[in-house]
């Protein structure tokens, strides 16, 4: 979710994409450190380039599509409805990803604790570690329970995805919920006084 999210409205901006530059990438690596820190990875070892940039973003075109499929027939985020990777292209971009870092499970179990299992790689390449990290996340996601409470927002220039957390949830956040009754509102009233 982190990395679809990369893509989201910035308010009288438009659209806005986080890793639209190489800064902008080493900008998300260090927010994401801690989540990186759980793959065995160092955002201090991930120096950003145009050719990491490039890879995450298309992880990230191919996760999108694939949410896209997800919540079909409800429409997709508009964000990139219009430039979607086909469904196809999109799992076997994704699939190829995850397939260049070959990782073996481990059992990690402390002396004081309840075991736990880890992914062991012999990748040394970082940047590697990374793109199939990001890619095997997003197949246990699209492969996992919380797939079916995948959605998009469709409040007035929300380009988000969301988990649904309740029953009657339609927005990602309560101010998308807010400019959505606004505008429903605001058209309501324009029918009213363009009426007969």
């Amino acid at each position: 979710m982190a990395l679809a999210s990369t893509i989201h409205h910035g308010g009288d901006d438009g659209i806005v994409d986080d890793l639209d530059t190489v800064r902008g990438v080493a900008r998300w690596l260090q927010q994401q450190s801690e989540n990186l820190a759980g793959e065995g990875l160092a955002a201090g070892d991930l120096v950003a380039d145009e050719e990491l940039r490039d890879a995450i973003i298309g992880v990230r075109r191919a996760v999108r599509a694939l949410f896209a499929r997800v919540v079909s027939p409800a429409p997709p985020s508009p964000a990139d409805a219009h430039r979607l990777m086909p469904a196809d292209e999109a799992l076997a971009h994704l699939n190829a990803a995850a397939a260049r870092e070959p990782v073996a499970p481990q059992l990690h179990w402390p002396a004081e604790g309840a075991p736990a299992a880890r992914l062991l790689s012999a990748e040394a390449d970082p940047h590697v570690r990374l793109v199939a990290a990001l890619a095997r996340d997003a197949v246990d996601f699209l492969s996992g329970p919380e797939r079916e409470q995948l959605r998009a927002c469709h409040a007035p220039r929300c380009v988000r995805y969301f988990l649904k957390s309740h029953g009657r949830q339609e927005w990602c956040k309560p101010s998308c919920g807010n400019r959505a009754r606004v505008a429903r509102h605001y058209e309501r009233m324009r029918g009213t006084t363009a009426g007969p």
